[in-house]
């Protein structure tokens, strides 16, 4: 069973939520919280497996609260609960360690997939929005140029082809085991793989590999 703590400044949609969720048999709720603040106490005293996060929210907003679990109780993952207006802020919540994201009016059974893909090592980047919020961001930060991607660094000239091929797979959220089965490889040569790119990309861990491979076009989701 799944341990899993609903942290949303709103009373309503967070024990909403946290019902909908406790009513599966897979999962239990052991907790909820109104802030990133109150969401990183109660993780140090609850110990949920996966932490449904708001993004805004007072006190500390998503993306600090999931900044202080990642940095200090690893053991334990984030997923963020958004809306399509908050690009800037979902990004910066994956370069923190949050291992995916959903939007808040997508249906109960998505969310309960996506929970259990996190759990299993997954990450969410659900592919009919992410290709919109990889755009939104480029133009809120003045880098698009006729749809061009941006320019990637030159460390991903030091990835063999297999290496990119796996980091592409990172991109579209797929779990060690999911890869090798797409690749028709061992999960352990995906596990070295993926620790190759780590390496050389200079990278914290596999949701930053596949933000990199999001952020430079080498997984390419519709934008639309």
């Amino acid at each position: 069973m799944i341990k899993v703590m609903v942290v949303d400044d709103q009373p309503l949609i967070r024990d909403g939520l946290a019902t909908l969720l406790d009513l599966r048999p897979e999962l239990q709720v052991v907790g909820t919280a109104g802030n990133g603040q109150e969401a990183y106490e109660k993780a140090l005293e609850l110990k949920p497996d996966i932490v449904l996060m708001d993004i805004r929210m007072p006190v500390k907003n998503g993306v600090e609260g999931t900044k202080m679990i990642t940095s200090n109780i690893p053991f334990v993952k984030t997923l963020m609960l958004t809306t399509f207006s908050d690009s800037e802020l979902i990004f910066e919540a994956l370069s923190e360690g949050a291992s995916g994201y959903l939007l808040k009016d997508m249906p109960t059974d998505t969310i309960v997939q996506a929970i259990i893909t996190v759990h299993s090592g997954g990450i969410v980047l659900p592919p009919d929005v992410t290709g919109q919020m990889v755009q939104e961001l480029k133009k809120s930060r003045g880098t698009e140029d006729s749809g061009r991607t941006a320019e990637a660094p030159e460390s991903l000239h030091d990835l063999t082809e297999r290496e990119v091929d796996v980091l592409r797979q990172l991109g579209y959220g797929h779990s060690n085991k999911e890869i090798a089965g797409i690749l028709f490889i061992t999960e352990g040569t995906v596990k070295n793989h993926v620790s190759n790119i780590i390496s050389k990309l200079s990278l914290r861990d596999r949701t930053q590999a596949a933000i990199f491979a999001v952020r430079f076009g080498i997984a390419i989701f519709p934008e639309s």
